[in-house]
């Protein structure tokens, strides 16, 4: 038998890598309808642990995206509510689940993943005049709208949206912080009025700092071209949040530039079990190397084998 060339058996090695990376992706991609099926936390807007905690979301961590079109989107609202068909849903550690979308549809800006609150949709609506103005209501989609809905409340053709998360008509929803320190324990919506319709959003450790700026004491996030965010879209959504997998994308938060706030934001203790884990991947075939070697030597194949070239052995000798 001639000896094995070093190239060829690199590039096999390369070639089989390949292969298995393409299939885990096209299976990820199967499973969540998605491309790219995961996405790395940049930020701790949703971490539950100054340490970390396996089954929410830390920076660093890879996340499953699941296609909206497939999935339903049950809000926080929704899932505590106790007369609703979602009431109990829970997802990444908390009530309602999170989503990942551009804000204000801008592709350049950087996507947030969020929790979404509340769902503001469509109450009532009349035709716009001529012009294309509205005497009452606010113009969308070609249309005035007078009255909204938040599903999971008791906002049902309102004018101007009122919520307070204390327990009572809704889930308890706390807050700390700013709000906390003016005397708002409660997330809570007064008297506004939506630009449009959509999904109000918030970062799991925000204190009630909303996405959208609605509540009394939020700040609000902003796009790079079109200011203050406004409710979520669906045709904003990128995706839903699935399972997690902890730590592992540390390692691309450290070679990321821009504007990307580094691994600076990711958890002490999950540089620790990322180093544990990659020593484990590179221990473990080490050591089931030789523990797969002596079965297969004890094997009866093997014996066999050994017995019949022990036996050509002594044929070729008698011959010499």
């Amino acid at each position: 038998m001639g000896e094995s060339n070093p190239m060829r058996t690199l590039v096999r090695e390369i070639a089989l890598a390949a292969g298995m990376i393409t299939i885990l992706v096209l299976a990820m991609w199967a499973h969540t309808g998605s491309m790219p099926p995961l996405v790395v936390v940049e930020s701790n807007s949703m971490q539950h642990d100054i340490e970390g905690e396996i089954g929410t979301i830390d920076a660093g961590d890879l996340v499953l995206v699941h296609s909206p079109d497939s999935n339903q989107i049950i809000t926080f609202a929704e899932a505590t509510d106790i007369t609703s068909a979602n009431y109990g849903y829970e997802s990444l550690g908390m009530q309602g689940d999170v989503i990942i979308y551009e804000r204000n549809g801008e592709t350049e800006s950087t996507p947030i993943i969020h929790r979404a609150l509340f769902k503001i949709e469509v109450g009532q609506s009349v035709d716009a005049d001529e012009q294309g103005e509205c005497s009452q209501g606010v113009f969308w989609n070609e249309k005035c709208v007078t009255s909204w809905t938040v599903p999971g409340s008791d906002q049902v053709n309102v004018e101007k949206v009122n919520l307070i998360f204390d327990g009572n008509k809704t889930g308890k929803y706390s807050c700390d912080g700013i709000a906390a320190q003016h005397g708002s324990n409660w997330f809570s919506v007064e008297n506004y009025t939506p630009p449009n319709p959509g999904y109000i959003t918030l970062g799991d450790n925000n204190d009630c700092n909303d996405d959208q700026g609605v509540f009394k004491f939020a700040q609000g996030l902003t796009s790079m071209h079109s200011g203050m965010i406004r409710p979520v879209q669906d045709d904003w959504v990128i995706g839903v949040s699935g399972a997690e997998i902890p730590w592992l994308g540390t390692v691309k938060l450290m070679v990321s530039g821009g504007d990307s706030p580094g691994p600076s934001q990711v958890p002490g203790s999950s540089f620790f079990y990322l180093l544990l884990f990659v020593g484990l991947v590179l221990v473990t075939p080490m050591t089931i190397e030789p523990i797969f070697r002596k079965i297969l030597r004890n094997s009866p194949e093997m014996i066999e084998a050994e017995r019949e070239d022990a036996i050509a052995k002594v044929y070729s000798s008698e011959e010499e």
